[in-house]
Order: structure tokens, then C-alpha cells, then sequence
């Protein structure tokens, strides 16, 4: 496994520690990646991508509800709605990582972490919002 993938698997279980334990985003930090013995770039793109999608939750929230037709986030499962938070947060912020690669791996740990029908539930909403991003952003 790469190390990308690593870190958005990383930023992936603090998003769900965050928010099913109901826990502050330095909490989550200071005891879930201290347990770890990390690779600098992981441990630092893993915390810039979680620390980014908490600080901005309600934005992602906000695009996530337009786009996702008749399905309330906090209605998703837990693994899919911050998966696909995640994934957001990184087409939003990230202008060096292509569209496709942040969809591809966001399907990639929805396949691995979530039920079966995820990966298609995950890949329509993240296409969706995909097609809307401006022209530049969302060359694949």
C-alpha cells in the first residue's frame, strides 16, 4: 500500500474516532497518531487532511447534501460519509492530486472499510460533485 493511501486510511479512522466519539480534534490527534510509528510524510499528510476536513465539516457537509439526492449526511453511514468528507475535502484543497486519483482511492478504502454497496454510493457522489468543480480542478 502506498503512502498516500496509508495517511487517507489514517485521516480516515480519526475522522470516525472524532466524530462516533464524540472527541476534539487535538484529542483524536495527540492519541491516535501518537500510538503510531509513522513515516513523516504519512503522519503529516494524514493530519493535514483530518485536521482540514474537521476544521471545514460543515462546507463539506453543505456540498454533500446538494449532491447526494434525498440522503441526509448524518442519515449515511458513518464510513461512508466521512469517506466521502475526506475525499471533498482533498478535491477541494489538493489542486496537485487529480480528481480521478482522489476518487479511485476514496473507493479504494470504502471497498476496504465499508459494505459492498458503498463503493457505488460513495463513486456517485464524489463523480457528482466532481462534474461541478471548476473546469481546471476537475481535469482527470
Amino acid at each position: 500500500m502506498g503512502s498516500r493511501r496509508k495517511a487517507r486510511e489514517l485521516a480516515l479512522q480519526m475522522l470516525f474516532q472524532w466524530e462516533v466519539g464524540d472527541h476534539t480534534a487535538e484529542h483524536v490527534v495527540s492519541t491516535f497518531l501518537a500510538s503510531k510509528k509513522l513515516d513523516a510524510d504519512v503522519e503529516s499528510f494524514a493530519r493535514g487532511l483530518f485536521e482540514g476536513t474537521v476544521k471545514d465539516v460543515e462546507a463539506l457537509d453543505h456540498a454533500l447534501r446538494e449532491r447526494a439526492e434525498h440522503w441526509r449526511p448524518e442519515r449515511m453511514a458513518a464510513v461512508d460519509r466521512n469517506v466521502i468528507r475526506l475525499a471533498l475535502y482533498e478535491l477541494l484543497h489538493d489542486p496537485h492530486t487529480p480528481p480521478a486519483v482522489v476518487i479511485n482511492e476514496a473507493l479504494e478504502i470504502a471497498r476496504r472499510f465499508s459494505g459492498k454497496d458503498s463503493v457505488e454510493f460513495v463513486n456517485g457522489v464524489l463523480d457528482g460533485i466532481r462534474k461541478t468543480l471548476p473546469a481546471a480542478q476537475s481535469k482527470t
